[in-house]
């Protein structure tokens, strides 16, 4: 076999975003940064999504939304925006 050609094999700290969980698990991806673990110092990765907050390995479902994006804005924002060009209309 050859010599230098294999990535190194090492402990890698993974964290769910989602869920809020860490795994700590054996890896070769290459990470910048760093994070401290029960005492050590590990590689650290941010997951957007893994099995914890998955909706197949949680059993949860997320309910679809039925309304549109614009009703939705307006739900979130509460009109906002289009308070502000009414405002500027009417001192015109």
């Amino acid at each position: 076999m050859r010599k230098d050609i294999h990535p190194e094999y090492r402990e890698v700290l993974f964290h769910d975003t989602n869920a809020d969980v860490y795994f700590l698990t054996r890896s070769t991806i290459n990470s910048k940064t760093t994070r401290e673990y029960e005492g050590q110092e590990y590689p650290y990765v941010a997951l957007d999504i893994s099995s914890a907050s998955h909706p197949f390995y949680t059993g949860a479902q997320r309910k679809a939304s039925n309304e549109g994006r614009v009703a939705s804005f307006n739900k979130r924002f509460g009109g906002a925006f289009g308070r502000r060009g009414k405002k500027a209309a009417d001192s015109e």
